[in-house]
């Protein structure tokens, strides 16, 4: 409903009005005829002026119910919202998302205000980021950290084993050490980490040298700013600062363990944020844009699409867009997601296709998991 300067709704507006302009025409008229009534002759002469007067405020009045009315009747109906607009509020709610969820947000923002914050990072702060409710609402509170001594230990070498102490193990949690977790999340900097983007094991794999000689022989210029979307802890970033002083910037989501704090640990900037939002950096500001293994068919095709557009607004023209080891369906590439991605118009460096399932995986469940890995780099005009 349209509303008005006064932030009443206008249709409210209206209503009062033409109640007040019918209250004031009766109390004119009753007055007008009362005083035609009298029948003094120097009354009457003394009134005759305020009797015009009347007249004249009486016509205005009719004449201001009569141009109402016409608004009224011929006001068109407000346009409906955009229809990209009405799709985006469903994948990404903007802030009203936040009040719907009543139940976590209330505890969210049940805290004692200038003390420490309450300990909910991963149970309630998480949470309400993948309901769409993002940036969250402020506290005035102080979020805990580790014990100053800590920054202490950090390794000036991003592949240097992650100290321990450099996050705040949630108390009860299964892994309170970097040992404890899966070495295939990322954690492993040391040894499986270190090796990552250096050596090229098949046509999927792209290293950093690659990266750089490719963004050459492209004419994409130097690579010095970029963003990792789903990049883990950073390991990117960090062999794209060591190799060419680039700053990457890595969005990250915990998730049930600590990836932002182990970005930071590694010196590397990360990102909370997460995949349906919209990114928080310029238009055409970033020089690469790579898109890690969160991004695959899980994602639902319309918030993967946005995606691919809100990379090319943050890609600056003749920045890479870099998609590494998206996995789908074999039948869904051709028909959905390569489609998708020409649509953006870019200019193919590289595209690479590979099994992701055995044959003999993808007979024996008749085609079902018949999947493959996309790696491409792609060019924006």
């Amino acid at each position: 409903m349209r509303k008005t300067a006064s932030g009443w709704p206008c249709g409210l507006s209206l209503n009062v009005a033409f109640l007040l302009s019918m209250l004031a025409t009766n109390l004119l008229s009753l007055y007008h005829l009362s005083t035609r009534a009298s029948t003094a002759p120097p009354l009457l002469l003394q009134q005759q002026p305020q009797d015009d007067q009347l007249l004249r405020q009486l016509t205005a009045i009719r004449a201001t119910v009569s141009h109402l009315n016409h608004l009224h009747s011929s006001s068109p109906p407000p346009p409906p919202p955009p229809p990209e607009l009405l799709l985006y509020s469903r994948l990404a709610p903007l802030a009203s998302a936040c009040s719907a969820h009543p139940d976590l947000l209330h505890r969210f923002m049940s805290y004692t205000p200038f003390a420490s914050c309450p300990d909910d990072a991963l149970s309630l702060a998480e949470p309400l980021l993948l309901r769409g409710c993002h940036p969250l609402p402020r506290r005035r509170c102080f979020a805990p950290t580790p014990p100053a001594s800590a920054a202490q230990q950090l390794p000036a070498d991003p592949f240097s084993p992650l100290p321990d102490s450099a996050v705040r193990w949630p108390a009860g949690a299964k892994c309170r050490s970097f040992s404890c977790l899966p070495a295939s999340l990322g954690f492993d900097v040391a040894r499986r980490e270190a090796g990552r983007f250096l050596r090229a094991e098949g046509p999927l794999d792209l290293t950093v040298a690659q990266l750089l000689r490719l963004a050459s022989l492209s004419r994409a210029g130097p690579i010095r700013l970029g963003l990792d979307v789903g990049g883990g802890t950073g390991t990117l970033a960090a062999r794209l600062k060591r190799a060419a002083n680039a700053t990457v910037l890595t969005t990250t989501m915990d998730l049930g363990a600590p990836y932002s704090e182990a970005a930071a640990a590694r010196g590397v900037v990360p990102v909370h944020a997460p995949l349906q939002q919209r990114f928080p950096l310029g238009d055409g500001t970033m020089d690469v844009v790579r898109a890690g293994h969160a991004v695959n068919r899980w994602i639902p095709e319309a918030a993967l699409e946005f995606l691919w557009y809100d990379a090319d607004r943050v890609l600056r023209p003749g920045g890479l867009l870099w998609v590494d080891h998206f996995w789908c369906r074999r039948a869904d590439l051709s028909a959905v997601y390569a489609p998708m991605l020409r649509r953006l118009g870019y200019k193919t460096v590289k595209w690479a296709v590979a099994d992701k399932t055995s044959s003999a995986a993808a007979a024996a469940s008749g085609g079902k998991h018949d999947e493959v890995y996309l790696t491409a780099l792609l060019q924006k005009p």
